[in-house]
């Protein structure tokens, strides 16, 4: 199998709003994507869904390389997976179909490409059933918005080679994504069946009158929902048991088991019911489009996602991880004697989390000194100063700090940080920062700041440390010839 970096060429096939998802998924990593569908007018509506996702992803930070233009489309199949390193299929779901167009996929693919459907729920042994290579098939079934949502189930069937399967995991992750493998082969797999259940629960309560369409969906929304994006039912329920866990939960509400509170047949889908779910449906949405929901939902999504990165949990540790990778953020590079020094360094990136943002939707001014202060930190690694230095009772304190505000920036957008050194003696370093868009690369704002070198157990100042001092000296000496910002030095005053 194609390891998951030498991937470079998805095919996707079908364009559907499952397929452009992953088209515009694998864009925004970079990946050359070619995609390859029937229906009339399919390109069109791929890159229009594209080009509609496009503004979350670049929000969440695109990789290098990542580009709408690197998209191509062949309508012919056997053409299109020829030459693809990932085949992720997605057409509708229909046995029948599914089986069919992946007998012809495996005949044109590669013999070490792996072949992806995006089935929500039927059974891989019957999709691959009708391949010779049927050992590279796999279900890796997303979520929508598949741009944005991390899960991916991931299950193999009776033919399926168990490398297959892991080569696949390993790809979904370089996505940025949280493969699920499924140990089971069972139709509908894991979070399909958990969804199907409050589904068919909520139709029946909209077929007997007990619920409407809002009602239901403001009882997710307001309550469990909220709860089940950063912990799943079972965890929940773990904590209602109090200190004794699960086991007292399930003493004490267990026997709420045996009362009729669902039911869990599906009702029949008459058109009284049909027409109350529509109707309800579409006094939710008002005047709003889809796609104006949509990318509602986006932005609502990135917030919560970037929320629990702030907590390392759930769908924020995927989403760190993932720009962690990207941006190599936890490995800040360490001066060397032998080593080119930049001018200006270029030592930090983040994006304006949702706890920076204000009433008037911008990055608050307050968070703009936390944001430097964070640059100045990873200052502090590049020089030498980390854990072990300062628990030897040694650290720079801020003495003085000078900022200039060139223009807003809202909540999610990037951000990435310059660094010059402007002067150094034995105990002060005088330096400067500029804070820029990390997209666009207008400047935000700038930074002045005086530091002392102190001795924390004494409480006062002391000299640096001579292995720290030879990295200032040689970064000073790279930033000498660079011009002296303009904002240094400067007074405020009101003119006369």
């Amino acid at each position: 199998m194609i390891g998951a970096n030498e991937i470079r060429r998805v095919c996707v096939v079908g364009t559907g709003v499952i397929g452009a998802g992953w088209a515009a998924r694998c864009l925004a990593h970079g990946l050359d994507v070619v995609a390859t569908d029937p229906a009339p007018g399919a390109e069109e509506r791929l890159r229009a869904g594209v080009a509609n996702a496009w503004p979350a992803l670049a929000k969440l930070g695109l990789d290098e390389g990542a580009d709408q233009t690197r998209l191509s489309f062949n309508a012919d199949l056997e053409a299109a997976v020829a030459e693809a390193d990932f085949i992720q299929e997605s057409a509708p779901e229909r046995e029948d179909l599914k089986r069919a167009l992946h007998a012809r996929i495996d005949a044109s693919a590669r013999r070490e490409v792996i072949i992806a459907s995006s089935s929500s729920g039927l059974l891989p042994s019957r999709i691959q059933a009708d391949c010779a290579h049927a050992e590279r098939v796999v279900i890796g079934h997303p979520f929508n918005p598949v741009y944005l949502l991390p899960l991916v189930e991931v299950l193999g069937g009776e033919r399926t080679a168990a490398t297959a399967i892991e080569a696949a995991m390993a790809f979904y992750r370089r996505l940025g994504m949280r493969p699920l493998r499924v140990r089971k082969e069972i139709p509908g797999y894991i979070s399909d069946r958990l969804q199907e259940a409050i589904w068919r629960e909520a139709l029946h309560m909209v077929a007997d009158g007990s619920a409407t369409t809002d009602e239901i969906d403001d009882a997710i929304v307001y309550g469990p929902g909220l709860r089940w994006a950063l912990m799943g039912p079972c965890l929940t329920f773990h904590l209602a048991g109090g200190d004794s866990g699960m086991r007292h939960m399930l003493e004490q509400f267990g026997p709420a088991l045996k009362l009729p509170w669902t039911r869990l047949e599906a009702p029949e889908l008459t058109d009284e019911l049909t027409d109350r779910m529509v109707a309800g449906t579409q006094a939710q949405a008002g005047d709003r489009t889809v796609k104006q929901l949509e990318r509602l939902r986006d932005d609502c999504l990135i917030g919560i996602m970037q929320s629990l990165q702030q907590h390392d949990t759930a769908a924020g540790a995927v989403l760190a991880a993932n720009e962690a990778a990207r941006y190599g953020r936890r490995e800040i590079p360490r001066w060397r004697a032998d080593a080119e020094v930049a001018a200006p360094l270029a030592l930090f990136a983040t994006r304006v989390q949702p706890a920076w943002v204000d009433y008037n939707g911008h990055m608050s001014e307050s968070f703009y000194l936390w944001a430097f202060g964070e640059a100045s930190d990873a200052l502090f690694r590049y020089i030498g100063i980390d854990e072990a230095y300062r628990a030897s009772g040694r650290s720079f304190y801020t003495v003085e700090t000078h900022i200039n505000y060139y223009r807003e920036v809202a909540g999610g957008e990037p951000l990435r940080f310059t660094t010059q050194i402007l002067g150094l003696d034995a105990k002060r370093l005088h330096l400067f920062h500029r804070m820029y868009h990390g997209a666009s690369g207008e400047l935000l704002a700038t930074t002045e700041q005086m530091l002392l070198h102190v001795d924390t157990e004494a409480g006062r100042a002391s000299e640096i440390d001579p292995q720290v001092q030879a990295a200032l000296r040689a970064t000073l000496a790279a930033h000498t010839a660079l011009p002296r910002p303009k904002e240094a030095g400067r007074q405020m005053a009101v003119a006369k």
